[in-house]
């Protein structure tokens, strides 16, 4: 009969000692944690800037950048040697007031941007390219700006704008199909 009640008090006991076992254990671990924290706080110094005392606010929310970026990404998804001259389109379309994505477009669609042009000729725009001549610009600059300055002066002064009435004076001869594949790619660069 001893066995029986020393074991029965040995079972009911004995996971009440493990608990209280364990919450001390416990307790003690979380003392030395929170302890050392407090000493590495302690021996730490924190900088901080305070704000101006002046209330500083601009309006100006640049477009280009967006824009540039945009076209570059485009370019360089194609594999184009236009990438590098992403920034001068859109300086060239600001310059002369014409849609920036109306010069990648043309060139999309005439030349797979610039993947199939007359030899040094640097016109991905096939910019009076007619039979076996064609015109040779000195670098792609050069045929961004003279091609962007052409539209402007040559056809957006005509009141030729939209892709639909650039067709019939810079190739007559398409179906429609040019217009089509030029509003494709604007959309895209959207």
């Amino acid at each position: 009969m001893r066995k029986f009640i020393f074991g029965t008090t040995f079972l009911l006991l004995a996971p009440f000692g493990l608990i209280f076992l364990l919450v001390g254990v416990l307790a003690i671990y979380q003392f030395h944690a929170t302890s050392s924290n407090l000493t590495a706080i302690n021996n730490t110094v924190a900088y901080a800037a305070l704000p101006t005392s002046q209330n500083i606010q601009s309006a100006q929310i640049g477009q280009g950048d967006g824009r540039t970026e945009r076209l570059r990404e485009f370019f360089a998804s194609y594999n184009s040697p236009l990438e590098p001259f992403a920034q001068d389109v859109v300086t060239a379309a600001d310059e002369y007031g014409l849609d920036y994505r109306l010069i990648p477009s043309i060139a999309m669609q005439e030349s797979g941007l610039c993947k199939t042009i007359p030899n040094n000729s640097y016109n991905c725009w096939g910019f009076g390219v007619y039979n076996h001549t064609a015109v040779h610009f000195d670098s792609y600059k050069d045929g961004i700006y003279t091609v962007t300055k052409a539209l402007a002066t040559k056809y957006k002064n005509q009141g030729l704008v939209t892709p639909q009435q650039i067709m019939t004076m810079y190739t007559p001869s398409s179906n429609g199909s040019w217009a089509n594949g030029v509003n494709y790619f604007m959309q895209a660069l959207q």
